[in-house]
């Protein structure tokens, strides 16, 4: 491009001893006709893009090509018609400082239509991703980690123009990220424990040990409903309705219990203790008819009930049985066992009082 210029200047560029007029006329006529020959180019590159464009993206089930496609074509055109505005304005025999502050503008303007169409293309990519991520049911993941990604990618974008535009006007790049760099270790010595929070927070985004909605119990033995997941902490409603904030560093490095996977099922235990005079085939057989009676208790698996131990006053029986919701546990726990004391009375089976028998002997 800058040899096309310099041929045309050297073809229509006069000498000192003409005509000013004349001179300048042909100077804007030369500039003229590259910017004329830009803007044909932007023309035919939109034209291409518009109507052979789709023929290539058509292969795509996603239709994302198409999207990107129709986002870009017109930053794309602009930026063809600015750089000829650019070339245009630099064949001009204008005073170096005119020329240096114009055609400054004029890249400048550039860089912010090219980062304006690389912005478009890049946030058609992760409204695509995020489509893909809420078809998979990830719990909430597209809007907590999206808003992330499109930060990261807003500032990768901007740095990059500023370090572009920067280079073009022979600025030293290479003091300003030296700069940058010593002051980003001063803030990450400083501000250590967020940024492993931080940090931490982004792996419970992609590793998905729980997601929003789940129940958890920690290693202390507190239990509660997971509301938000953010960069720095998670929050946690507890089953008496108080607000759990815990820095997301512990939460990695500590075990926890996820109580809504695989699914919501829960297994229940229920344990009653009988005379050692009743009959235990029996007992089992209306335990497991009790839990069957109940609407939240899975038909599949069984409700099974065991023998378990043999205590001091008391043949101790485990029923165990599924329930279809771990949020109902406490209330089909106490419908059964409501059910238990009535269905034992009416059938006889005593659940006895812890007893002692005191044996006298007389001396002989």
């Amino acid at each position: 491009m800058n040899r096309l210029i310099d041929r045309l200047l050297d073809l229509y560029r006069l000498q000192p001893s003409d005509d000013r007029f004349l001179f300048w006329a042909k100077e804007i006529l030369v500039a003229f006709l590259i910017f004329a020959a830009f803007w044909i180019a932007a023309r035919l590159l939109r034209y291409i893009l518009t109507t052979w464009g789709p023929r290539f993206t058509s292969f795509t089930s996603t239709g994302l090509g198409d999207r990107i496609l129709h986002r870009i074509t017109p930053p794309l055109s602009l930026v063809v018609i600015c750089a000829g505005l650019y070339y245009a304005i630099r064949s001009l025999l204008l005073p170096d400082n005119v020329q240096l502050v114009s055609s400054g503008i004029v890249f400048v303007l550039n860089m912010v239509i090219l980062t304006n169409a690389a912005w478009r293309s890049s946030d058609e990519i992760l409204k695509w991703y995020a489509s893909r991520l809420a078809e998979q049911d990830r719990g909430g993941l597209d809007r907590q980690l999206m808003p992330l990604l499109e930060k990261l990618v807003s500032i990768f974008l901007i740095g990059t123009a500023l370090i572009i535009t920067l280079k073009h006007f022979d600025y030293d790049i290479l003091s300003l990220v030296a700069a940058l760099g010593i002051g980003s270790l001063a803030i990450g010595l400083a501000a250590k424990d967020t940024l492993a929070n931080m940090i931490s927070g982004f792996t419970l985004m992609i590793d998905r040990p729980f997601r929003i909605g789940d129940r958890i119990q920690l290693a202390g033995g507190q239990w509660g409903d997971v509301l938000d997941i953010g960069l720095r902490s998670t929050k946690i409603k507890t089953g008496d309705n108080t607000l759990l904030i815990i820095p997301n560093s512990e939460l990695c490095n500590s075990s926890l219990v996820n109580m809504s996977f695989p699914d919501i099922r829960s297994k229940a235990k229920i344990t009653v203790g009988v005379a050692y005079s009743a009959d235990v085939a029996k007992v089992k057989a209306l335990l497991k008819e009790i839990a069957l009676s109940v609407p939240a208790v899975e038909r599949e698996p069984a409700p099974e009930a065991f023998l378990t131990t043999f205590g001091e006053s008391s043949l101790n029986v485990s029923l165990f049985l599924w329930v279809k919701d771990y949020n109902h546990v406490m209330q089909v726990t106490d419908s059964i066992n409501s059910m238990i004391i009535n269905r034992f009375r009416e059938s006889g089976i005593d659940i006895p009082y812890p007893t002692r028998t005191v044996v006298l002997e007389k001396e002989k």
